[in-house]
């Protein structure tokens, strides 16, 4: 089995875990409890650029329909059925979308279309308030504000653009305290996979050596496959992290920050020791 299909299977047990134990204890529906093993596996399969994220996807976006029609988070549900078609539509593009109706490959936005997609998501950002307002839902202004940040996300992720996961992480910020305030514990905890999960999506497997950003040792500012091979290992393992973090913070609040600390100081060693391993087998280090 290939080093990426492990930790997808770790990861996947890991919040699975969670999930079951939290809906055990009532912190959480079993519902939600499905809606957050799939979200996780399809955000990681979405930093993994894999194709399996839709069909993962279509299962999560069904399960959080009812969990957020049922907390009064209308503008939320109703993004589900959005997401579904998007998600369908997105699938498409994937597979079709590129020259000759070929695989779709990774993209920036351009200026002209990045300025289209953050009208679009001012305008409709200020018509769901209007509407949320008036049918009284749940946190409108926030509620209608993450709908269309997570919209213009999803449209760049269906064109395979770097951007979106600049609003995937603007859209978990306010996500985590907004489902916090509804009670939502699972699902905001969720949403902290998600902001680590994204972050890492962005930033580590495409940095560059450099001094400022990354997992930086003597070893892997002298080694391109130290540097590699390092941020590879190093992102998965700051998102098992992430999930720990999620799962010691409600399974365990009194040794949370213990368990976090040991946890980080461990990561912290293995990757120091594993950038001068890998930096010893490299003949082109400097």
């Amino acid at each position: 089995m290939k080093r990426d299909s492990i930790i997808l299977l770790c990861l996947t047990f890991v919040v699975s875990a969670i999930a079951i134990a939290m809906a055990l204890r009532g912190l959480a529906s079993w519902l939600e409890a499905i809606s957050f093993v799939t979200g996780a596996a399809c955000v990681w399969l979405t930093v993994k650029e894999s194709i399996w994220n839709f069909p993962i996807s279509l299962a999560n976006v069904a399960t959080f329909f009812i969990v957020f029609a049922r907390a009064h988070l209308f503008a939320d549900a109703g993004l589900q059925v959005v997401y579904f078609v998007l998600t369908i539509i997105g699938w498409y593009m994937w597979l079709r979308g590129g020259e000759r109706h070929t695989r779709l490959c990774v993209s920036r936005v351009r200026r002209s279309e990045a300025i289209s997609i953050t009208a679009a998501g001012a305008t409709l950002t200020l018509g769901l308030w209007f509407l949320l307002r008036y049918v009284g839902g749940s946190a409108s202004f926030f509620d209608a504000l993450t709908t269309s940040i997570s919209l213009c996300a999803q449209w760049m992720l269906n064109r395979k653009q770097v951007e979106n996961w600049y609003c995937w992480i603007a859209a978990d910020i306010i996500y985590i305290p907004l489902y916090l305030y509804k009670g939502l514990y699972l699902t905001s905890g969720l949403y902290v996979v998600f902001l680590v999960m994204a972050i890492m999506g962005l930033l580590l497997p495409k940095a560059h050596p450099n001094w400022f950003v990354g997992i930086r040792t003597p070893w892997t500012l002298t080694s391109d496959l130290s540097w590699e091979r390092t941020h590879r290992i190093g992102g998965a393992l700051f998102v098992m992290l992430g999930v720990l973090m999620v799962a010691s913070s409600f399974l365990a609040p009194g040794t949370a920050i213990w368990i976090l600390v040991a946890a980080a100081l461990g990561i912290t060693v293995f990757l120091f020791a594993y950038s001068y391993q890998v930096w010893k087998e490299d003949p082109l280090k400097r």
